[in-house]
């Protein structure tokens, strides 16, 4: 419950996780490690923004969107995992910004994603890190990430 303290700390509400509308899986384990599928800043079903960062979108609302991306896939993890506890680490993160041609500030974008990680689990999630600019993303979200974890099996 280390971790639910945590987010309780931050104000941080995990939602319900729901089933995927195509053909994939939220979460997928091969040995010690879980892969997240990407996920979209979607509160309550609808995108908190939409669009591309530079044209219609601030930095600060990538960021946020960014934010809301790790909650969702936190919430995936707890329907998965059932305790969050069980992650060790967090390995890598791929970020996808959908950007107008002369935004060039991803990696400013995809930060408050990694800040996240940091304050929830702290050193251990420090991770490797790729943020990429992008001319369109699905359903005109701003922001998709997926992430590699390390989990207690």
């Amino acid at each position: 419950m280390k971790i639910e303290s945590r987010l309780a700390e931050l104000s941080i509400t995990l939602s319900e996780p729901t089933a995927p509308k195509f053909s994939y899986v939220p979460v997928k384990q091969t040995g010690n490690l879980l892969y997240t599928s990407g996920n979209d800043c979607r509160v309550k079903g609808e995108l908190m923004y939409a669009g591309s960062l530079g044209a219609d979108l601030t930095l600060q609302q990538g960021q946020a969107a960014a934010r809301q991306c790790i909650i969702n896939i936190l919430s995936s993890l707890k329907g998965y995992l059932g305790d969050l506890d069980r992650i060790t680490g967090c390995v890598k993160m791929l970020g996808f910004v959908q950007s107008a041609d002369a935004f060039k500030d991803q990696p400013l974008v995809i930060n408050s994603a990694s800040d996240l990680l940091i304050d929830i689990f702290g050193e251990s999630g420090k991770h490797a890190r790729s943020a990429i600019g992008t001319n369109a993303l699905p359903f005109d979200t701003p922001v998709e990430i997926e992430l590699i974890l390390e989990i207690n099996i």
